[in-house]
């Protein structure tokens, strides 16, 4: 009997073992409910505050109110993934940007994408609010998060030179959301991009003019 071609097929098994399918559809489909529901959590809570009701989330997302409950216990563990999962995807964008724009181009559009996180958070004000411990240590963790997501950018634009040194990342977050805290309606949301966008220029660093070459004079 051969027994050289099934030790070959075992030992390929253990260096390549098979993939079972049907347990990762199963994962892939729990991240994908999971995802789900935070986008329409975001959205309820932002809509009705407080009075957002968790069986009404589940039902708007197409799922049963157990897998609900499956991913996010009870209401104060979804109230923070929404806001958590806001933060991650802010500071994912750093890197996403970083990649595909020019240093300050980069800088300019995730400031822009903080303006619109800070009018997320505005709307969930009630919900946060509402946490049995608040929200402060929340806002402190993902402060952080944000802080380091937006020196990365600075770094970056001030090591290619179009970005002058004398900034601080923390100031340029303060400095928008300070905005937010009176607006109401849309009309805070253009101010805080354009206050940005002023702030971005600020810290850029102007061209330098091009030499124009002298004509010498004929004798």
């Amino acid at each position: 009997m051969n027994t050289e071609g099934a030790s070959v097929s075992q030992g390929e098994a253990t260096r390549f073992p098979m993939v079972d399918e049907s347990a990762r559809k199963p994962r892939v489909d729990a991240e994908r409910n999971r995802e789900r529901l935070l986008a329409t959590a975001k959205a309820s809570f932002a809509k009705n505050g407080t009075g957002a009701s968790l069986e009404e989330i589940a039902r708007n997302t197409g799922v049963g109110i157990g897998t609900l409950y499956r991913h996010f216990p009870n209401r104060d563990a979804l109230v923070a993934a929404v806001y958590r999962n806001e933060t991650e995807q802010l500071t994912t964008a750093a890197t996403k940007l970083s990649r595909a724009h020019p240093p300050l181009e980069a800088l300019r559009r995730w400031m822009n994408l903080f303006v619109d996180y800070m009018a997320t958070k505005k709307g969930l004000y009630s919900v946060l609010n509402a946490l049995p411990d608040g929200p402060t240590a929340l806002y402190a963790d993902t402060t952080t998060q944000m802080t380091e997501a937006l020196r990365m950018l600075v770094d970056r634009a001030v090591d290619s030179g179009e970005a002058t040194v004398d900034v601080d990342a923390l100031d340029l977050l303060r400095a928008v959301a300070g905005v937010s805290q009176g607006g109401a309606g849309d009309d805070w949301v253009k101010n805080a991009k354009k206050v940005a966008r002023i702030l971005v220029a600020g810290i850029a660093v102007a061209p330098r003019p091009k030499k124009t070459a002298r004509r010498r004079r004929r004798k």
